[in-house]
């Protein structure tokens, strides 16, 4: 067994290190990289994936390659970072990244928005009850069904390019649909695989007998060297390095002639001297802070008064539509895009209001939504509609 038991005294916390043995660290699929990739195509990054581009990619013109991260958080991968990965892949190269947080500068350039509804919960409780099967797009795979009993987040591809971009892969979690959680997005003359539950790599889950889900998702990239990267805080030959200049530092140089030594001295005292007579506070004083105005009701009285003068009945039903079906959205977690029959059953059931009056309310909407004008009765009735749906619990 890699870690003991589920007591009190098991590290729980989700780290994804190499070297970690807990439940939620990655040393059975970082130790097993050899065994999934071949002896002779696999390399544990010793350096800062920075280093690595300018060391061997650009400067010596390497073969291609797969590059491999499964990180919650992804902090080496800056910006700067993102642009020469992006470099990489545009030139034949591919790369899969398994993250609960994706950089925006990827995203946007790739097309592709995530939604990560449990993006605040931390909870070893609560993470214990996200349970979730996972399913492959793959007639190739035996087993297309995986269950995972714990940690899986509700995080998601909500939107992608379907011109560049592939579904390899689905997720539900508790009752919640199916939604793609496993994509390949086409750039240029590579190909980057993007997956949202890099928990499903840990020990716990590899032991868990959820080991041929990690190893088909892997099988995705080409068969070639693969570079695997455990974000490292800086590379063995910036630390040789280091160690190096550490002779020829400033100090040690200051140090070796006794007129240089002196006079550094004389430039730490009189600097301790001038903060010591210096410190002492000066205090101004405190001018008087009026409280603020609540200027709420005015706000309110004064759009009021514009709809009223203007008597445009239609865009104040417009906004109220707008803002009710927004409401739906975030409160029942319902697509409000069709606004068909089974959508009226499903947000009935979820909003305790009858089947006939969600429909009659729907139906108006959709009234309103196809008419140019809107008088002031129809308002009315609209917005009566739907304060009594919402007030309905």
């Amino acid at each position: 067994m890699v870690f003991t038991s589920c007591s009190s005294r098991t590290n729980w916390y989700e780290n994804y290190k190499e070297r970690s043995k807990d439940p939620f660290g990655t040393y059975i699929i970082a130790n097993e990289g050899e065994e999934l990739f071949g002896k002779d195509q696999f390399t544990m990054l010793d350096k800062h994936i920075e280093d690595y581009f300018y060391d061997v990619y650009y400067d010596n013109e390497a073969d291609y390659a797969n590059y491999v991260c499964i990180k919650s958080i992804a902090h080496r991968l800056d910006s700067l970072n993102i642009n020469k990965l992006l470099n990489f892949v545009a030139s034949g190269n591919d790369i899969f990244l398994s993250l609960n947080y994706m950089n925006s500068r990827l995203t946007d350039t790739l097309k592709v928005e995530t939604t990560n509804l449990d993006s605040l919960t931390y909870n070893i409780s609560k993470l214990k009850e996200l349970r979730s099967t996972f399913k492959l797009r793959n007639k190739g795979f035996k087993e297309t069904s995986y269950v995972f009993d714990r940690n899986i987040r509700r995080h998601y591809f909500s939107s992608f390019d379907p011109v560049t971009t592939t579904v390899l892969g689905t997720q539900k979690v508790g009752r919640f649909d199916h939604h793609p959680n496993f994509i390949k997005v086409k750039f240029y003359d590579g190909s980057i695989y993007l997956h949202t539950q890099p928990i499903a790599f840990t020990n716990y889950n590899l032991l868990n007998e959820n080991k041929s889900y990690a190893s088909n998702v892997l099988s995705y990239l080409p068969n070639r060297l693969t570079l695997w990267d455990p974000h490292i805080r800086r590379s063995k030959e910036n630390a040789r390095n280091q160690d190096r200049n550490d002779s020829t530092s400033a100090l040690n140089f200051f140090s070796q002639h006794s007129s240089l030594k002196w006079s550094l001295y004389v430039a730490f005292i009189g600097l301790l001297t001038f903060l010591i007579f210096n410190a002492r506070r000066k205090q101004r004083a405190i001018p008087e802070v009026k409280p603020l105005k609540n200027s709420t009701k005015d706000f309110i009285h004064t759009i009021a008064n514009l709809y009223k003068g203007e008597q445009n009945h239609k865009n104040l039903a417009t906004k109220k539509i707008i803002y009710f079906l927004e409401k739906i959205r975030s409160k029942y977690h319902i697509e409000t895009r069709n606004l068909n029959k089974e959508f009226i059953e499903k947000l009935a059931a979820k909003s305790g209001n009858t089947v006939h009056t969600t429909t009659y309310l729907i139906n108006t909407i959709i009234t309103v939504n196809k008419r140019s004008e809107c008088t002031q009765d129809e308002l009315v009735r609209l917005n009566t509609l739907i304060e009594n749906f919402l007030q309905n619990k």
